[in-house]
């Protein structure tokens, strides 16, 4: 025997009052026509009020709508509801199943979502707690960045070269162009990445960071573009969602992208091309919409030439390049950050220390071939070295003291071979100072056998 239509609605009437968890189905249109009584006494609403309303009146931030018109589904995510929003002020977030529905013809007729208000299992319990603290993770993430110092008006500087370069990621942080931010280890590349974030249209949206050098090659696959559950042995219980899905609607900030593998570097263009992403194990693409940002201390347009990064990419990423000044082309700068890092440090431990004149030379003189984060730990280093109140050459490390004397030198031979040897004189003799003149300890410090340490002493003429 056949059931009629009208049949099939007094059963799912009588299923969804039997059921433990909520339902509500809205038209093509987002509008509420069915909800049942569990779900209304959670949101603390009557059927009357809800049935005939835009579920964006009830549920402010439901995905509903987006589903309908996107014509895709997903289980087991997490939902948080907008304050207010829910009977308990305490009971606001859920594990829910949102889906379309779709005819024989394939047309969208409605889209439905079902919430667990019960966890019938461990599982579903243990699922939860992970995910919604996953959830919190990423919320403090993105409030932290949203929060801290780094935007183009607190950015240290007024070398002429820098500030070129500040107006022009101000005047590009406006468009939603992919950024390419070239320079190397220590520059700000990652500060530059978040003031354009921060100064765009998309700053009250996330800002996700994945440094492609720190992680494994097999795990970088599914640390960008996410998995299905079961997808591979170890993969987590309902899935995960990827970087590029987290940065929806934000921005995704590719650290070191030179580093990423070549076989990813391909699936990372399709993504970019097709603004799609498909996880692993995934039948289905999620569509995104991502600014992307991508920093390097590598020569991309090297790597291309010789074969180990894919050109196409590179023009993908490379729409717009910011190259940051290293900061020995920046000397101007050098004690603005040095002041910079030492107040931040007299104002955390309540301390009134100074830098004395001779170390201002130093700082000044030396390389910096680490650039702003050499410059912040060496700051660290002589703070915490300081006897008094200022700190002296003696609290700097030994190889920026060596380094200028030898700058400091004048020397009417400029051969290579002259200027590594006097540079070599003064490693060793400030090593055997440091050390008391004890050639074990010195060898052992430099690197080299004793025996050779001794031939170098005999060489230079270093006399105890």
């Amino acid at each position: 025997m056949k059931l009629g239509n009208e049949k099939y609605k007094y059963i799912f009437d009588e299923i969804l009052k039997m059921t433990d968890d909520g339902f509500i189905v809205v038209d093509e249109d987002g509008i509420i026509v069915d909800i049942n009584n569990q779900y209304c006494d959670f949101l603390g609403r009557t059927k009357e009020e809800a049935i005939g309303s835009s579920i964006l009146n009830i549920i402010s931030n439901s995905k509903m709508v987006d589903i309908v018109n996107k014509q895709y589904h997903e289980f087991g995510m997490i939902h948080k509801f907008c304050k207010g929003e829910t009977k308990e002020v305490e009971n606001d977030f859920l594990l829910v199943n949102r889906s379309c529905v779709t005819d024989e013809k394939g047309k969208v007729i409605a889209g439905v979502a079902q919430v667990k208000f019960r966890l019938q299992t461990l599982d579903s319990a243990q699922k939860l707690m992970r995910e919604y603290s996953e959830l919190q993770y990423y919320k403090e993430e993105y409030n932290k960045i949203r929060s801290n110092s780094h935007s183009f008006d607190v950015m240290i500087g007024k070398n002429k070269n820098f500030i070129s370069i500040k107006k022009r990621a101000m005047k590009f942080a406006k468009t939603d162009f992919p950024i390419l931010i070239t320079g190397e280890t220590g520059t700000g590349k990652e500060v530059f990445a978040q003031s354009i974030h921060k100064n765009s249209i998309r700053q009250n949206k996330p800002m996700i960071s994945i440094n492609c050098a720190a992680i494994p090659h097999d795990l970088i696959e599914s640390e960008l573009f996410g998995y299905e559950e079961g997808s591979f042995t170890g993969a987590k219980k309902g899935g995960k969602p990827g970087k590029f899905e987290l940065a929806n609607e934000g921005t995704i900030f590719l650290d070191e992208i030179g580093d990423m593998p070549y076989d990813m570097q391909s699936k990372l263009l399709r993504v970019l091309q097709e603004n799609e992403v498909e996880k692993i194990g995934a039948t289905k693409a999620i569509p995104i919409d991502v600014r992307v940002i991508a920093a390097t201390r590598q020569n991309l347009n090297e790597m291309v030439l010789n074969g180990t990064f894919r050109e196409d990419l590179y023009y993908r990423l490379n729409v717009v390049n910011i190259e940051v000044t290293p900061l020995r082309d920046r000397k101007d700068d050098i004690v603005l950050f040095a002041d910079y890092f030492l107040r931040s440090l007299n104002c955390r431990y309540k301390t009134l220390i100074s830098i004395s004149d001779e170390v201002v030379k130093c700082l000044i003189n030396y390389n910096w071939p680490g650039n702003i984060r050499e410059l912040e730990n060496v700051i660290k280093s002589a703070y915490a070295s300081c006897e008094d109140l200022v700190i002296q050459v003696n609290d700097l490390p030994s190889k920026m003291i060596s380094y200028t004397k030898f700058k400091n030198e004048d020397s009417p031979d400029k051969k290579l071979k002259t200027l590594v040897n006097k540079y070599e004189l003064l490693l060793i003799k400030e090593a055997l100072k440091r050390n008391n003149n004890n050639i074990q300890i010195t060898a052992s410090e430099l690197g080299i056998h004793r025996s050779l340490l001794y031939k170098k002493v005999e060489k230079y003429g270093i006399i105890f």
